[in-house]
């Protein structure tokens, strides 16, 4: 101990080594007073106390004085000092409310909309949410209730508001489970992406991951909304990848974090083609082709013109995750892919044969409408230029 207190009186002695604790003092002051606005802990203040008091002690060995002798000497730094002190504090304390509002405000922009991760991250880099939008490849999805009218019909409104809450809560939740952003509710309709805010590599599988999810839930509400004497629920999901433009759109006073594209307009227009061909979603080629090799079975379903659009593109059926497809269901999706094989060859009755066989294996409202096309088209051919497509009359 004494070797110890030998060692600190030969250093305060030491006028070089002074000056060095005294440059070190200073520093130390303003690291602790940036570490308590960070963490707001008392520690940090004592710290800052501590080196305040060396501060002083290093100065007055530096310029050989007492106490009372460098306060007469330097008395312009008692109000310099406090001034530096206070100026410091200001400047960070302004940064950090200016901060925790920017904070805020992304909060309450996207708290109903994000999963807590994906805002957590957003409040790292708050820069990814500029006015203005940028071009990226995004993962859209657009769902919809069938039969709305209909079914708002059977229900008092009272009942239809509690039926379409606990359906759009739980779709929703899902959604922001796999870290997708719920863009807006459109009466009964819910429009999501992903890949944006944050960049997902991912984001094709994420949206076929959530459809599937979402297939599965309602299969749970159906069961639980009939025990209830509830009308049961059915609903379409259009899944389309591309390129968008996203981004803050509006205003600096108002403004939404949306997307804007053909791809968006693709996505909104499968998800009303689910009606022609009874399934319970249809995703684009651009998309079956980022999720193919990743555990899901897809069944291809036409190759269709749809409204406002004069080149084809390939639709397919998500149907389930690999491990969840039954032998029966892998036939029933060959069998029906044969026989689209054979009708873009303009071979009508084998092709019928095909669609007749697998209607016997499930009640399907794609087969059915091909055996009516191939009956039609036996009658009368399609032209020689026909390149097997179909094209839409409406939405």
């Amino acid at each position: 101990m004494a070797e110890i207190l030998s060692l600190l009186v030969s250093i305060f002695q030491n006028k070089l080594a002074n000056t060095l604790l005294l440059l070190i003092s200073f520093y130390a002051v303003l690291k602790s007073v940036v570490s308590y606005n960070k963490s707001h802990d008392n520690r940090s203040l004592v710290m800052a106390a501590l080196f305040i008091f060396l501060a002083f002690e290093a100065w007055s060995r530096v310029y050989e004085t007492n106490v009372k002798a460098f306060f007469e000497k330097f008395r312009i730094l008692l109000v310099l000092f406090p001034i530096v002190i206070f100026l410091v504090y200001s400047t960070i304390e302004k940064k950090r409310h200016a901060q925790e509002k920017e904070k805020q405000v992304i909060k309450g922009a996207f708290q109903q909309y994000l999963a807590p991760s994906v805002i957590d991250e957003l409040l790292k880099n708050p820069d990814k949410l500029k006015l203005g939008g940028e071009k990226k490849e995004l993962t859209i999805f657009f769902s919809d209730i069938r039969g709305f009218t209909t079914l708002s019909e059977k229900l008092t409104p009272e009942q239809l508001v509690q039926l379409l809450n606990e359906y759009l809560s739980e779709m929703t939740d899902i959604v922001l489970k796999k870290n997708g952003l719920v863009d807006k509710y459109i009466g009964d309709a819910i429009m999501a992406f992903w890949g944006a805010p944050l960049d997902n590599p991912k984001h094709a599988e994420s949206a076929a991951e959530t459809v599937i999810e979402m297939k599965r839930k309602l299969e749970e509400l159906q069961k639980n909304w009939k025990t209830r004497g509830m009308p049961v629920v059915n609903i379409g999901v259009g899944l389309n990848t591309g390129n968008v433009i996203v981004g803050n759109m509006g205003s600096k006073q108002r403004f939404d974090y949306t997307v804007m594209g053909d791809t968006v307009n693709l996505a909104s227009r499968l998800e009303g083609t689910t009606k022609e061909y009874g399934v319970l979603s249809i995703v684009s080629e651009t998309t079956y082709d980022k999720i193919k090799d990743k555990g899901f079975v897809c069944r291809e379903l036409d190759f269709i013109k749809v409204k406002g659009k004069n080149k084809p593109i390939k639709i397919f059926e998500l149907v389930e995750k690999e491990d969840a497809v039954s032998a029966a269901d892998r036939k029933f999706i060959k069998i029906f892919e044969e026989g689209l094989s054979l009708y873009r060859n303009r071979k009508w009755d084998e092709a019928s044969d095909r669609f007749v066989n697998a209607l016997k294996m499930k009640d399907d409202l794609s087969s059915k409408n091909f055996i009516d096309r191939c009956k039609e088209y036996k009658k009368n051919p399609p032209p020689k230029d026909w390149d097997g497509s179909f094209t839409m009359t409406h939405k």
